[in-house]
C-alpha cells in the first residue's frame, strides 16, 4: 500500500495546512490541544487518534477516509470544496503556488 497511515494522516495535514495558510497554532484550539501536540503529533512522537482524524476532517471541510487516503487526496478533496462552495471549508488564501500545485496534479 506504501505509506503507513500514520505518516500519510502527517503529510496530509501538514499539505493542508500549507494549502490554507494555517499554522499548528491555528488548527490546535479546533482540536483542543495546544501547538505542541500538534507539533508531537506531526513529529510522529505522538499519534493522531481517530477522534483526531475526525476533527482534522471536519476542520478543513472534507471526509475523514479522504484525509487517512494521504496529501494527494485530502488536497484533492479540499480544492474540489473550495471550488464548489463548501460552507465549512477552510478559505485558501489567494496565491499562485496554490493554484500551481492542484493544476500540475490534474
Amino acid at each position: 500500500m506504501g505509506l503507513p497511515l500514520s505518516v500519510r494522516v502527517e503529510t496530509a495535514v501538514a499539505v493542508l495546512l500549507h494549502l490554507t495558510g494555517q499554522s499548528q497554532a491555528d488548527l490546535a484550539p479546533a482540536l483542543g490541544v495546544s501547538q505542541a501536540q500538534i507539533s508531537r503529533r506531526q513529529q510522529g512522537t505522538a499519534s493522531w487518534s481517530l477522534n483526531d482524524c475526525d476533527a482534522l476532517a471536519a476542520y478543513f471541510g472534507i471526509d475523514v477516509l479522504d484525509l487517512c487516503a494521504g496529501p494527494s487526496r485530502a488536497a484533492e478533496c479540499l480544492y474540489h470544496r473550495l471550488t464548489n462552495g463548501a460552507e465549512n471549508a477552510v478559505q485558501v488564501p489567494d496565491s499562485p503556488s496554490a493554484g500551481n500545485a492542484d493544476s500540475s496534479t490534474a
